[in-house]
């Protein structure tokens, strides 16, 4: 018999006994238990009215309670996490527009989402956390009615795109998008129940949600949620926890790598089966070293929130695992788009678009995205790309980031690839900045490798031989940090005007 396509029977995988949820220092929550909280948490919003497709936001700070509250909320109703870090503004703009029914925050937690959500006169609940209790262990309130499961069809996590060029969009998936979703992932990565993931994601991401939390839980596998992302613990918790994997972005590799030169001994203690990059382009210098230093096969994959997370990923050993590119499509359909629809050969540049039943129905309210967004059945990724003789996948860019150099077209990507290849550079984001004649110039953010150095014109000059002139950045900006996003995103557009430069500034 076929399994339903929803998020409860995600949970039915694991065995009652078998570990489902760790924390840090905290007594770890079986499937059993776990399916059981999540049964209870659907009979309290029952209580109060909330049901199938209503949504329940989240504030929560990183860690199982988070973890567990999306299962249960999203098992039963529709989970709309937000980002803790937002302010008061944040939070009413948000939470107005998605209008939920429910609030959750931490007891004694002083979260500006409290104003927020009492000005529009939501209800909040409360969840304490108990050190000495299950990882994740929480309730709502005493009272409990019957719940109704939800059809595959109805919402289960609501999220906003990014927002960086225009109005945030919301994106609604349903119970089928996140069951289709965190089957495939965890059957790319050949998830057992003897897997067990180091999670540093945020978990008001998608990236976390689903490719960590629900991959794992189809497996019947273990995830130990941490406080979030921390380069001086990471190495303490990895060697503690004995984690067969993690998945990250490619900032936090590289913040990973700085602190493992500096610690070998607790790097030879990890057996990491494998290393996920995803939510950005991962540099293949990067690439190399992280398989150098932990051992093991980098998996590099492509995700969206309109996807539910993953479109391709890198297969794991026999498969070939290619630097610079994001892999085999491992899930929905997908194609080399024109502007028309009609699909490009194999080999030529265009939009990469998917098809598939991880694939969001569309935008919320927004019928003028969607008309743009929706080609025949195809959701336009606004990303560019082409694949190769093998059916890889590589990005080129976003399409917005790519830079008109006076009718001139380039990849930042290509730029950021290259730069990472000279030693002196640890970071580099290449960006537009405003130029009066051309439209566009070619600008670069660095951060240099610790105690090294280089001017801009050593860095023109090494790219003088292999990248053609108009390639390479006029400008280059040396920092101690480049600026990230709340999932430790470098942030490309809108560099310009955040550092100053080009002649708009």
């Amino acid at each position: 018999m076929a399994e339903t396509t929803r998020v409860s029977a995600l949970l039915d995988h694991g065995a009652d006994d078998a570990p489902a949820l760790k924390g840090i220092g905290r007594p770890d929550m079986t499937y059993g238990r776990l399916r059981d909280q999540c049964a209870r948490v659907r009979r309290q919003l029952a209580a109060r009215g909330i049901g199938p497709g209503d949504r329940v936001a989240i504030v929560l700070p990183n860690g199982p309670e988070m973890a567990a509250a999306f299962l249960a909320v999203a098992s039963g109703a529709s989970a709309a996490p937000l980002n803790p870090a937002y302010k008061e503004s944040e939070f009413a703009f948000y939470l107005e527009d998605l209008k939920p029914k429910l609030v959750i925050v931490q007891a004694g937690d002083d979260s500006p989402v409290r104003a927020a959500a009492s000005g529009l006169d939501l209800p909040m609940a409360e969840i304490a956390v108990d050190e000495a209790a299950p990882a994740g262990a929480f309730d709502l309130w005493e009272e409990e009615a019957d719940a109704t499961l939800p059809e595959p069809g109805d919402e289960a996590l609501v999220l906003h795109t990014s927002g960086t060029t225009s109005r945030p969009k919301i994106v609604p998936l349903t119970q089928a998008n996140l069951h289709a979703s965190g089957g495939n992932i965890a059957t790319t990565l050949k998830l057992t129940p003897a897997d067990h993931c180091l999670n540093i994601m945020p978990l008001f991401h998608i990236h976390g949600l689903i490719a960590v939390v629900l991959s794992s839980m189809k497996a019947g596998a273990s995830v130990c949620c941490t406080p979030g992302f921390n380069a001086l613990k990471f190495l303490e918790w990895a060697v503690d926890q004995a984690p067969t994997w993690y998945s990250g972005v490619p900032t936090m590799h590289q913040t990973i790598l700085l602190r493992a030169k500096r610690n070998p001994e607790a790097v030879a203690k990890l057996n990491f089966r494998f290393v996920r990059s995803s939510s950005a382009s991962l540099p293949p210098a990067v690439f190399h070293e992280l398989g150098e230093t932990f051992g093991c096969p980098v998996i590099e994959a492509y995700g969206m929130t309109e996807a539910t997370h993953q479109m391709t990923s890198n297969p794991l050993p026999p498969g070939v695992q290619k630097p610079g590119f994001v892999g085999l499509p491992a899930g929905p359909d997908v194609a080399i788009l024109d502007a028309e629809g009609a699909k490009r050969p194999q080999g030529e540049t265009g939009e990469v678009c998917i098809k598939g039943p991880n694939v969001t129905p569309g935008y919320e309210n927004n019928p003028t995205a969607n008309a743009e967004s929706f080609t025949d059945g195809w959701f336009r990724t606004g990303d560019q790309g082409y694949f190769d003789a093998e059916g890889y996948l590589k990005i080129t860019g976003r399409i917005k980031e790519i830079i008109n150099r006076g009718g001139e077209k380039v990849s930042p990507l290509e730029v950021d690839d290259f730069f990472m290849d000279h030693p002196a550079v640890q970071q580099i984001v290449t960006f537009a900045m405003p130029h009066k004649m051309l439209g566009e110039e070619v600008a670069a953010a660095v951060v240099l490798a610790e105690g090294a150095s280089v001017t801009e014109q050593e860095l023109k000059a090494y790219a003088a031989d292999k990248l053609a002139p108009f390639k390479i950045p006029k400008t280059f900006i040396f920092l101690d940090e480049i600026p990230k996003g709340a999932t430790g995103k470098m942030q490309r557009i809108g560099l310009a005007e955040k550092l100053g430069v080009g002649d708009a500034a």
